[in-house]
Parts: structure tokens; sequence; C-alpha cells
């Protein structure tokens, strides 16, 4: 950071309950998700890049959530990293060049890697969810607000990850103490290990679904919700929440004392103030506290697979097209056939839960989505096309999906998931 600056503000976007700012590797200008889960800088998407200058090159595996094979990767030291004008000419970086794990398909926008830990270590870090602006505060010039909206909780740091203790209150009503992973890279909401001895059983309204994906392969578990969820003052009620299946943190030495993970859908509900140093966390609510759980009612989930072309009828001179040929009274308009072809990207069907509305329906995976609701998707950001599908509980929904060179429309309702 420039001398006698207090701080660098950095403005991010956030997709999915993720952050993405803005980071330069070595020149290159690049998107890389804030995931405080994470030690090292993990580069893995590059392919759209000529080219990225890297140092100091070893080979190494590595492995990371799911049930996968280790992955190999490149151990790359003495790199420059800057974010706004803060500076670090000394970082390590990983590089994965396996192109099977790439998160932009599945987020719609380009993320070329996650940076984690080395931005909470050397600043304290205040990220605004709702105006999506980081601080980054020189840790040494850094006076904290004092405000009755704020609250100061105690956050353990252990081996370079974040944890915060909370409790949950389960079906029998029994608030059960917690120790919960700070993890910004986690889109969903709250994931809690089951332990009877505990306490914490997976509620028996449940279902299994596809939980995210990991360096190591895709997580499955069950997903349900518990009463509550309470971070010091703060409570979130009908809490969303996932209970993993364990065989996919097979690559953690150990869990020690940790019960779970805070993720993205509980974070942004907050502004959040970490500082590492000082072994803190401060809270205050945004206007997103009470905003519903969201869930995939569809039961469908989609990614870009490169791009296709559309044809477009284009409208006259006067702005109306009409067919050629067309008459009015005894008068004949003859009009040119004009065609326009345009490339978009392609979204098709990733995956399906059984028994879900769009899955009973016959949607398969594989299927390109053409329209919802009468309206052509092109024009729509991929997260925003989610929205459309898993608009509200009652709500019918009709998909358009091109499926072997032909097309095919379904509708369905959107059922509660929990009665």
């Amino acid at each position: 950071m420039p001398h006698g600056k207090k701080y660098e503000k950095v403005k991010f976007k956030l997709v999915n309950n993720l952050i993405l700012i803005p980071v330069d590797v070595n020149g290159a200008k690049l998107s890389f998700i804030l995931d405080s889960g994470v030690n090292n800088p993990i580069l893995f998407n590059i392919s759209d890049q000529d080219s990225i200058q890297i140092n100091d090159v070893t080979e190494v595996t590595i492995r990371g959530l799911g049930n996968g094979d280790p992955i190999k990767a490149l151990k790359s030291s003495n790199n420059t990293f800057q974010i706004g004008n803060t500076r670090n000419n000394k970082q390590l970086l990983y590089v994965v060049m396996d192109r099977a794990l790439n998160f932009s398909p599945r987020l719609g926008v380009v993320v070329h890697g996650i940076i984690g830990y080395d931005l909470f270590r050397d600043f304290v870090v205040s990220i605004n969810y709702a105006s999506q602006i980081i601080k980054l505060y020189d840790p040494h010039q850094y006076k904290p607000k004092k405000s009755t909206k704020i609250q100061t909780l105690p956050l353990l740091i252990e081996k370079n990850k974040a944890y915060l203790e909370g409790k949950v209150v389960m079906d029998d009503n029994q608030n059960i103490p917690v120790r919960l992973l700070v993890d910004s890279g986690s889109s969903d909401a709250l994931w809690l290990f089951s332990d009877e001895e505990r306490g914490l059983n997976v509620p028996l309204n449940h279902y299994e679904d596809f939980l995210g994906q990991g360096l190591s392969g895709a997580v499955y578990g069950k997903r349900t919700k518990i009463k509550g969820l309470v971070l010091g003052n703060f409570q979130l009620n009908e809490a969303k929440t996932a209970f993993p299946d364990m065989e996919y943190f097979s690559a953690i030495s150990s869990l020690g004392e940790r019960n779970g993970s805070l993720g993205g859908e509980v974070l942004k509900r907050f502004t959040a103030i970490y500082n590492y140093g000082a072994g803190t966390i401060s809270l205050r609510k945004n206007r997103m506290f009470n905003d519903p759980f969201n869930y995939n009612l569809s039961g469908i989930d989609l990614q870009h697979n490169g791009m296709r072309f559309i044809s477009e009828r284009i409208a006259d001179a006067r702005g109306v097209a009409i067919e050629k040929g067309d008459s009015f009274g005894t008068v004949q308009i003859l009009f040119e056939d004009k065609t326009r072809l345009t490339v978009v990207p392609e979204i098709i069907v990733s995956g399906i839960r059984a028994g879900s509305p769009g899955h009973e329906a016959g949607l398969r995976e594989g299927d390109i989505i053409l329209a919802v609701n009468g309206k052509k998707i092109h024009n729509y950001e991929l997260q925003e096309i989610l929205k459309m599908l898993n608009e509200k509980e009652g709500k019918w929904v009709k998909v358009q999906v091109g499926r072997l060179g032909s097309d095919v429309t379904v509708s369905y309702v959107l059922k509660k998931m929990f009665k």
C-alpha cells in the first residue's frame, strides 16, 4: 500500500453469493474469488489468456474438497500480485493445468482463480456486500468504529483458517454450540457435520442434492433447514443448511473441533470486518439480512457450454417485420427477407435432481435452454436465468429446450421444499 494511505478501496462483483475481485498477476488482469477458506492463491483457468509469466516453478500435487484423485499443479514463487494500489512482489502461487477444474461455466462469468489467507493476513479486510466494496486497511493505522449496531466477536485463526463460534437451533429447540469455518468461497449458507453425540442430526425433512464443486471433485449431501443460526446477538431463522457426506472430506487430515462451514449466503447479510491480527470479526447486518434463503426449486443446475448461433428476423425500415407476400385489401406489399446470425452463449442443463419438478417434467442433462416463460434466454445472464427458474413456490414454469436437433417444451410447478 502506498506510504501514508490508510486503506485501499476495491469494487467487486457479487455472483451467486461469491466475491469476484480484480487481481493483476505478473501484469495480466485476472478475476479471482475471494475465498477465506484457501491458504495460497490458486490459478486454474488461463485458457483465455495468451500468456501469463509465472516464476520459480516446481511440480506438485494438491488435494481439496471432493473424493477425486489428487491433481497436478505448478508451485510458483516470487510472483507479483496487485489489487488496486496494493502490491506483493513475493507471492506464492499454485497453477492447476487441469481444464476440468473451471468454475466459470457454472457461474456464468470468467473466473481465473481463488485467493484468500494472504489478503486477510496482510490487511484488516472490510467487506460490504450491499455496496460490493472491499476496503483493505493498513493494520497499523486501522481504528475500529464504535457503534451499537456493530458486534465484534472472537475469530480463531488456526492453520491459516478462520473459525467463528455460534449456535444452531435444531428441531428439538436445543441450542447447540458449533465452531464454523468462515468460508467466503462457498456460495451456500451453512454446512453442518452430522454428529449424533452433539445433537447435530440431519432433520427428517431433507433431500439429497449436489452441494458444490471442490478442487477434487463434486460434493453431495443432504439439504434441509434448521430452526435457527445464532452468531453473537444476530439470529437467522429457518436457516438453509446442508449436511455434506463425509467421504468428500477425506483429503482433510483432521477436522479438529470444527462442526461445519459458514458460507456466502449467510455472510452476504452482513458488512464484516476481518481482523486476523487482533483475532476478531465485526458484524453489522445489512439490507439483505432478512432476505429468504434461496433453494433450487426446479432441481436443475445450469452451466455455460460454449457458444451457439441463433437466427433473427430483421424488421423493415419502419420497424415492423411483416412476412413476405402479406396483403392488405388489393395492395400487396413485398418485403425482402433478412436474417441475422448472432453468436450467443449456450446454456445447458448440467445436472438434475431426481424427483424434482424439472426431472418429473422430462428435462434431461445436456438439454440446451432456449426460453423460460416465453423469454429467450440469450438476453439474460446465467444467474438471472436461474432466478427465473426458481422464482417462488407455487409458480408455473415453462421451459423450452433444444434436444437432439428438436425443440421441446415442458411445464411444471415449483413445489414447497419443506412441508
